[in-house]
């Protein structure tokens, strides 16, 4: 049901991005999706891996600060209305969105969605008739 996604804290600075891929890189750690926010001096990497345990690692083993946090991936199709269908279970059963953020491929479309709460929002998702990926679909 949960993914692990990887979040790395970089300082907002020429080369530091460089410096993560470069890591994950020499790990052979694939990188499924991604998303930066930045603020004035230091950004915030999400990343969906391959290989989560071994990215955390080899990041950390280089100094920055890496941990690994549980996510959804919900599954949707390509056409409208289908977000607003997730954000509308979601809002019904009082959850917060944290942050979301695309994955998409030739074989598959999803968000990956922090929630106020993950367990009660894989419940809901599921329950309202929307699917959720497993790590192993989201590598295939």
């Amino acid at each position: 049901m949960f993914i692990k996604q990887l979040s790395v804290f970089i300082e907002n600075r020429q080369g530091r991005l460089e410096e993560v891929t470069e890591a994950l890189v020499q790990e052979k750690v694939n990188i499924l999706s991604l998303s930066m926010a930045d603020t004035t001096e230091y950004g915030m990497l999400r990343m969906i891996v391959s290989n989560p345990e071994t990215a955390k690692d080899a990041l950390r083993d280089k100094g920055f600060s890496a941990m690994l946090t549980d996510v959804i991936a919900v599954k949707l199709q390509d056409k409208v209305g289908e977000l607003h269908k997730m954000t509308h279970i979601l809002c019904s059963k009082g959850l917060n969105i944290e942050y979301m953020y695309a994955l998409a491929s030739a074989n598959r479309v999803a968000m990956i969605v922090k929630a106020s709460d993950g367990e009660a929002a894989a419940k809901a998702i599921t329950e309202g008739g929307l699917e959720l990926y497993s790590y192993e679909d989201m590598c295939e």
